[in-house]
């Protein structure tokens, strides 16, 4: 039981790690983001990609990918999503999903359609009592709970971020004191992406990369942050988690 919690709770940074970004896109920009399940797997096969090119080293792998992803979501959210704004929800829908299907298709021409197995880049299990877990699982929870603080100073502490949750409540509000409310939003769907991207990376060991697992994890992440609530960080902190253990538990019973 105790492995299924461990499991329960990786499940669960990963699902925080990815939803996140979602959460604060749907809050800030009432977008239906599908876009985001793109990044979430082009982030695994960049992974995937670069792991042989520098001799295996995750670290650099992983910043390599997450690195890659800021342009290309600079881009989806410049030329498709800003012209969404303020437009019914279903163009959103319509516009991101089909950005998903091309790109899906491009990631079955360049890489092919077979998964791709990757190994624990950490190959070290540690013992907890009579728990015996990977210490990569660890770490990735660890890596979670970072994410959630950092997030949660930026907001709180910087500028771009007290704009961002004034906005938030207020976005005409905010606008009218002169200040450019999309570029703001734009920095934070980069930001989301980057997330959605480094989920990917770090779940590429634990399952396969193969083209459709964006497709599979958006729909558990939207349900992550329809529960804690759109652009509420300690609520999609919560549910994540929550949602990840209900996964868990259920799946062993």
């Amino acid at each position: 039981m105790l492995s299924t919690i461990a499991y329960g709770l990786t499940i669960g940074a990963i699902l925080y790690i990815i939803s996140i970004g979602l959460s604060l896109t749907f809050g800030t920009m009432r977008i239906v983001n599908f876009a985001h399940g793109l990044i979430y797997t082009i982030g695994a096969y960049l992974l995937a990609t670069t792991l042989p090119l520098a001799r295996d080293n995750f670290l650099v792998s992983a910043l390599i990918a997450v690195a890659v992803v800021v342009p290309l979501s600079y881009v989806i959210e410049r030329f498709i999503v800003r012209k969404l704004y303020g437009v019914s929800i279903d163009y959103a829908i319509i516009a991101t999903y089909a950005v998903v299907l091309i790109g899906v298709d491009l990631i079955k021409w360049i890489w092919g359609a077979s998964p791709i197995p990757l190994s624990d880049p950490v190959g070290v299990d540690i013992s907890i009592g009579t728990l015996t877990m990977p210490l990569y699982r660890l770490i990735i929870i660890g890596l979670a709970l970072v994410i959630f603080v950092a997030l949660s100073l930026f907001f709180k502490k910087t500028m771009v971020g007290k704009i961002v949750v004034a906005a938030l409540e207020d976005k005409d509000g905010v606008r009218s004191l002169g200040i450019n409310v999309d570029k703001y939003f734009s920095y934070i769907f980069v930001i989301g992406s980057c997330l959605a991207a480094l989920g990917g990376v770090l779940y590429a060991p634990i399952t396969s990369v193969h083209p459709y697992m964006g497709m599979m994890v958006l729909l558990i992440s939207f349900a992550v942050v329809l529960v804690g609530g759109l652009g509420n960080i300690k609520g999609t902190f919560v549910s994540a988690f929550v949602l990840g253990l209900v996964m868990a538990i259920t799946g062993r019973y």
